[in-house]
């Protein structure tokens, strides 16, 4: 069995693992069209990088070998977002990556925290438990108190600590031809602390929903009511705005016996992300105020179906709320005192609302505080392409224009508009991401726009 050398770089602290470098069978098997049966491996890591007495924790990663394995031309690396995302959400868009990185390796790790990778809540968060993957409503209680019971391991899932594992993991089973590393929304964020942490031998990134550069706390997610109501303004007309408007307003809130009573500014906010969805709120909002619930009713349970099917097809797919809970509130939150009565006052007047801001509110978790990594850049980068969507209501349009200004500085930057496109451009803008991140490891000149 081929064997190598896995070094880990961290605080002066050297550490050394000799293990095997090969895939083989997957625990959970996941087949696709037009790739060789997915293998996969599981290798251990340090807990705390800083502190190796701590123990280890275990890493899940997958591989999608290309059908013809002498003509490969290399690796994909793909790097989920959240924080909390596994790999296994990829899945349901593994043909467009196909089509995207032809010839290409497509391998998919989960990172710690995340689908068969070590969890924050073992026992809560086990295939086997309640709800399986999933936290179940009598489950919380135990999972809070093991985070508090355990605060040194708690405080370990830190992105840094993440992209040491990451480093760690393409070192031990990059190819030795091309490799590429594609990271969406969080998974930006965790390439480029990727990036300042170690040194990978890359021949490119690609960088899908650029987030906010660290410590730009106007964009943060405790502001994220602003920019949702901001992407979902564009889509109504000034008349269709001041409809909306009155129907918030009107004592007749015909959509609570749908939606359980809930908010239907969440509700539409939610829609934002779904082109075929969204693009229904004009109609929505008319037959509300006519008192028609059928187009919500029908919208609702495609809504439910699409953010089923990936969970009921791929039980690992499911994110770690826990784990999205501790990395946004230590890390994507500047505002330590904000309060549930300062969330609803910054709410008034919003059309579109984001349930976001209020989770960042008395979180039941010890927080980390940042490291030293936080808010820098790295020294430099490899080709690196930023592709975006103008109505991105994740990951704001003007805040990646932005944050790219400054990667621009570190090597081959280039930035390419998708016009109104939303989040996760695989999902939304299949044929648009095709186009540009084909073009970018064929090495050809890139696009600097494309539409829908």
């Amino acid at each position: 069995m081929k064997l190598k050398i896995l070094s880990l770089f961290s605080a002066g602290v050297f550490s050394l693992s000799v293990q095997a470098t090969t895939f083989g069978t997957c625990d959970v098997a996941i087949n696709i069209s037009g790739f060789e049966a997915s293998t996969c491996a599981k290798t251990q890591v340090p807990l705390d990088y800083t502190n190796p007495d701590q123990g280890q924790i275990e890493l899940a990663v997958r591989q999608f070998p290309t059908k013809d394995a002498k003509q490969s031309r290399g690796q994909v690396w793909l790097i989920h977002g959240g924080p909390g995302e596994a790999g296994a959400g990829f899945t349901p868009f593994l043909s467009v990556f196909r089509e995207a990185f032809k010839g290409y390796d497509i391998v998919v790790p989960d990172h710690r925290g995340t689908g068969e990778s070590s969890r924050l809540c073992p026992a809560q968060e086990s295939g086997s438990s309640e709800a399986g993957y999933a936290l179940g409503n009598t489950e919380w209680g135990p999972c809070i108190g093991s985070l508090y019971a355990n605060p040194s391991r708690t405080q370990a899932f830190t992105i840094t600590h993440a992209a040491k594992d990451l480093a760690g993991l393409i070192e031990k089973y990059g190819s030795d031809k091309e490799v590429y590393v594609y990271g969406v929304s969080y998974g930006t964020q965790l390439t480029l602390r990727l990036m300042q942490v170690a040194s990978p031998k890359l021949d490119g990134i690609i960088l899908d929903g650029l987030v906010p550069k660290e410590g730009d706390t106007e964009w943060e997610i405790s502001h994220r009511t602003r920019v949702v109501d901001t992407v979902g303004r564009k889509l109504l007309t000034d008349k269709q705005e001041r409809q909306f408007e009155t129907l918030l307003e009107s004592d007749n809130k015909v959509w609570q016996s749908v939606l359980e009573g809930g908010d239907i500014r969440l509700f539409m906010a939610s829609l934002l992300n779904y082109h075929d969805l969204r693009n229904q709120i004009p109609d929505l909002i008319k037959q509300l105020t006519a008192g028609d619930t059928s187009l919500l009713k029908q919208i609702l349970q495609s809504l439910k179906d699409k953010q089923g099917d990936i969970i009921s097809a791929y039980p690992t797919a499911v994110p770690s709320l826990p784990l999205s809970m501790l990395i946004t509130s230590s890390e994507n939150n500047s505002r330590t005192n904000l309060t549930k009565e300062i969330v609803s006052k910054e709410a008034e007047g919003a059309l579109f609302t984001s349930h976001l801001p209020r989770l960042l509110v008395d979180v039941p978790a010890p927080l980390y505080p940042r490291d030293k990594y936080f808010g820098q850049l790295p020294k430099q980068l490899p080709r690196t392409l930023i592709v975006q969507g103008t109505l991105d209501p994740n990951t704001p349009y003007e805040a990646a224009q932005l944050h790219s200004k400054h990667l621009e500085k570190l090597g081959d930057v280039q930035f390419a508009t998708v016009k109104d496109a939303a989040h996760i451009l695989p999902m939304v803008a299949p044929k648009c991401f095709t186009q540009l991140a084909s073009q970018f490891v064929s090495k050809n000149k890139v696009s600097e726009i494309c539409e829908l």
